[in-house]
């Protein structure tokens, strides 16, 4: 019998002497493999028309919609392989995201109670899809448990029968029909578990064989059925010559595997003087496509190792960002964005070598993980600063709270708008407070400032109201005569000035009135022919009760820096005066000493009237009260 069969035979049979090539056998043993794998589940048979992709390419987005694609294909089975390639792919890319996740979380939270969490709907999608394809192999498969197991009595049955026909005693045409009802029987016998396969395939032949053999039957219908065989095989060996030279070496060596299942299963023996020759001539040619193959497998794994240095290339360049410190977030996340490409090229590069497979991804992850601790060391350092932002902007919301009922308006909006400066002025806080504590600080502000404009909408009523009043009255006061006795004419200004004080503020756009009625004061001053100084501390104290109405705090500090720099020049003036008679009373020319010294002494006594002035205002406007 053709060593071709990798023939078990029982005890009590003796298996034909075939010399067989050790290389030649390998080949045939791999299709053997296959087509007995193969014969167990017929599903499997459709693997090979698609071609395995190189899933570590593919994003997770991708994966999950590859595995959608193929769960959905009605010939599911013959997808297994591709299946399990998409989950290898998936978990090693999702894992590392989820070390990546964790990594990030226990940078940002300190908090030893809290437990990482990360959920990801891809990882749901996934999930379901894969449970539905193993629901679907499992029923697969229970089925096909059940069926393996008859199949393989009724074929066991159908050899011991076979073994039985060898009886000189029984009628040759009978024995033949019995021989033709066996092997059809054989044919339509199903599948059987693949560790059997061979083993019952070769029993099966080998007393094929030998029933042709050693029987007496009809030589002409003998040779009639080994000259029939014979054709038949060497078609097959004139198609397995033409797929030598074939381009798709793939696709030629897969028609090969069915050539090899059609020469065992469906043709029979042919007569001893061809067994050897047309079967040696099969395998040859066998093993020139299995050469072909290993070439092609040489040049992808020449392609796998081109793969290999571009990984490698870019796992180093990985280390290195891992080093390079910046300190700055800009920066950072420029370093980020160099690893994202870096990671998309990896993952791109195409397959390296099954062998260090597990090492080059295994050198990625270290230095993806490398760099991510790298990077979160630095925010770890920012997040301790955002800790201490969070510290100020909680006080400041405090703050907010305690002053957004406030009616003091005029203490309190100052205020207010120094905390809205405050807080422009502190940076970020940790992310998962950001929004909460900005609404709480939002939300007390606008509380305030609604309060306060509510506020100045009454007032404006009240100022529009005054405006009119003071408006009326400036008529009146441009009638309004001296009598001619200063007491009671200055008495009479006096009233009207606090009669105006008391109309109140007028809206801002219409202040001009203020000037109006300074303008009618200054000429009743002039007429009244008051002293310059009581004219200019009546004056002063009537623009000062206006800004002090008008809560125009600014321009009365500035007013307070003008008196008190006003202060200091004349009375250093009046210094340098005086040291200036010092020096004339020391000349000899004593006529000439006496009308300089006179004149200087007169500058002193106007500088120290008009120092009593200044120090005057000062007094009256530190004694105001703004409220």
């Amino acid at each position: 019998m053709p060593a071709e069969d990798n023939v078990v035979v029982p005890a009590e049979v003796s298996p034909t002497d075939t010399a067989m090539d050790t290389n030649n056998q390998m080949a045939l043993d791999a299709i053997a493999d296959t087509n007995a794998e193969e014969s167990e589940d017929d599903t499997l048979k459709d693997r090979h028309e698609i071609s395995m992709q190189d899933y570590d390419t593919l994003s997770l987005e991708q994966l999950v919609e590859e595995l959608k694609n193929l769960v959905s294909n009605e010939k599911v089975m013959s997808f297994k392989d591709h299946i399990e390639e998409v989950k290898k792919a998936f978990l090693a890319k999702y894992n590392h995201l989820i070390e990546e996740k964790k990594e990030e979380f226990l940078a940002e939270n300190q908090d030893p109670t809290e437990d990482f969490q990360y959920h990801s709907p891809l990882k749901t999608q996934f999930d379901k899809f894969y449970s539905q394809f193993r629901d679907t192999k499992n029923t697969h498969f229970k089925s096909l448990q059940t069926n393996l197991k008859t199949n393989l009595e009724n074929r066991l049955a159908i050899v011991e029968e076979l073994k039985e026909l060898i009886n000189p005693q029984e009628n040759i045409k009978d024995t033949l029909k019995h021989f033709n009802d066996l092997r059809e029987r054989w044919k339509n016998a199903g599948p059987i578990p693949k560790d059997k396969y061979n083993h019952v395939w070769n029993n099966f032949h080998f007393h094929v064989e030998n029933f042709y053999d050693y029987l007496h039957l009809d030589r002409e219908a003998r040779d009639l059925d080994f000259k029939h065989n014979l054709e038949q095989k060497q078609k097959i060996v004139a198609r397995v010559e033409e797929l030598v030279n074939e381009a798709d070496i793939n696709k030629a060596f897969r028609e090969l595997q069915d050539l090899h299942r059609i020469w065992k299963e469906d043709i029979g023996p042919v007569s001893r003087e061809h067994r050897d020759e047309i079967w040696n001539k099969f395998s040859d040619l066998t093993k020139q496509m299995h050469d072909k193959r290993e070439v092609l497998f040489e040049n992808q794994r020449g392609t796998e190792l081109e793969n290999l240095e571009k990984k490698k290339e870019i796992i180093a360049k990985i280390e290195v960002l891992a080093t390079e410190k910046v300190n700055a977030h800009a920066q950072w996340l420029a370093q980020i964005e160099k690893v994202e490409a870096l990671r998309t090229a990896f993952f791109s590069a195409g397959k390296v070598p099954s062998d260090v497979n597990e090492e080059t991804w295994a050198s990625f992850k270290t230095a993806v993980r490398n760099f991510n601790s790298f990077k979160n060391s630095f925010y770890k350092d920012i997040k301790k600063d955002q800790n201490d932002n969070l510290s100020l902007k909680t006080a400041l919301v405090l703050k907010a709270k305690e002053l957004q009922e406030s009616q003091d308006f005029a203490a309190t909006t100052p205020i207010m708008k120094q905390i809205q400066e405050e807080w422009k002025q502190i940076g970020h806080v940790p992310r998962k407070y950001s929004d909460k504590i900005w609404k709480e600080f939002k939300d007390a502000c606008n509380h305030y400032f609604e309060k306060l404009k509510e506020q100045k909408n009454e007032e404006n009523s009240e100022e529009v109201e005054a405006f009119d009043n003071k408006k009326a009255y400036l008529e009146t006061l441009r009638e309004f005569q001296l009598s001619g006795d200063h007491k009671t004419d200055l008495d009479a200004i006096k009233l009207h000035i606090e009669t105006w004080k008391n109309f109140g503020k007028v809206p801002f756009p219409r202040r001009h009135i203020e000037g109006k009625f300074n303008k009618i004061l200054d000429a009743l001053f002039e007429k009244l022919s008051l002293s310059k100084k009581d004219t200019d501390m009546m004056r002063f104290a009537n623009r000062m009760d206006h800004l002090s109405e008008s809560h125009d705090t600014r321009k009365l500090e500035n007013e307070k820096i003008f008196l008190m720099r006003k202060i200091d020049e004349v009375q250093n003036e009046i210094l340098q005066l005086e040291n200036n008679i010092q020096f004339f009373t020391n000349t000899r020319n004593a006529k000439k000493e006496n009308s300089i010294v006179l004149e200087v002494r007169k500058n002193i006594a106007i500088h120290k009237e008009s120092l009593d002035v200044w120090k005057e205002k000062l007094k009256q406007l530190r004694n105001l009260k703004i409220e």
